[in-house]
């Protein structure tokens, strides 16, 4: 491991870089096994509908930590964290239109902004390298393929729209081994949705993705469908409200905990990993 490699497996070091403007890339593959976050930021009026929105939706949006108002921090998930500064990249919404992509968001911040972290997908992708599986897109140095689809989530207020799902193509044999390691972080979307044919979740063409990079699909292999962080991006741009910042599909928040230990540190509950 060069000394590179091993100051992007650190979370800490990882938002250093980030914050410093010299790593710009998907965080796929970074910060060692540390849990990653989806991030929304939403006034408050919003963000009380917006948590119900995620309460009725856990697999798509597990709520890993909401923000106090005004306050860019979340301690609970790693010391010093500034969600203004310690993405790689962000998205502004305006009346549910997607405006900008900065990488920082500090002239921006608002004294009402409620923040929310949600389970990212990534944070299993250690625990499959380690078990032999490809993930084809770290590997790569490409962004995860993210698909709209047909199924509805469960509306709350002015927030509703299609369920979004990550893909990650591979042979069958390790298609079932991830079903049972992924299973293992529910914090993290928990086990697929949907293995097999992309029709049955309405995506017409598997090889154009609506977020990410195109997949890297071989002979053999099934695609393996998780859900996805992203789906609150679909929900706001349904909704139009005023203003709401997210993070870019696959540009996440790297917190400070291990994913594996991530259920019993955010919830206080032990579970067998």
């Amino acid at each position: 491991m060069t000394d590179q490699d091993a100051l992007l497996s650190d979370p800490r070091a990882l938002r250093a870089e980030i914050r410093a403007g010299r790593f710009e890339r998907p965080t796929a593959g970074f910060g060692g096994d540390a849990l990653q976050a989806n991030l929304v930021i939403l006034p408050a009026p919003e963000a009380a509908e917006f948590l119900r929105f995620a309460q009725a939706n856990p697999r798509p949006c597990p709520l890993l930590a909401v923000s106090e108002p005004g306050n860019p921090a979340l301690d609970l998930l790693g010391a010093g964290i500034d969600l203004r500064h310690d993405l790689p990249r962000y998205r502004v919404w305006r009346h549910g239109a997607l405006v900008s992509e900065p990488a920082d968001i500090a002239d921006l911040w608002q004294d009402d902004f409620v923040a929310f972290a949600i389970g990212c997908s990534f944070s299993f992708e250690d625990a499959l390298v380690r078990a032999g599986i490809p993930v084809r897109h770290q590997a790569a140095g490409r962004n995860v393929p993210m698909y709209r689809t047909s199924i509805p989530t469960r509306p709350a207020g002015q927030f509703s729209g299609p369920l979004v799902v990550s893909m990650r193509p591979m042979p069958m044999a390790d298609a079932i081994e991830t079903v049972k390691i992924c299973d293992r972080f529910p914090l993290a979307h928990g086990a697929p949705v949907h293995i097999g044919d992309p029709a049955a979740l309405g995506i017409a063409d598997i090889t154009r993705p609506d977020y990410g990079d195109a997949p890297d699909i071989r002979p053999g292999d099934v695609p393996v469908f998780t859900a996805c962080g992203v789906t609150p991006q679909a929900a706001i741009a349904a909704a139009r409200p005023a203003l709401a910042i997210t993070h870019a599909p696959g540009y996440m928040l790297v917190t400070d905990i291990p994913a594996g230990a991530a259920w019993r540190e955010l919830t206080g509950v032990g579970m067998a990993q």
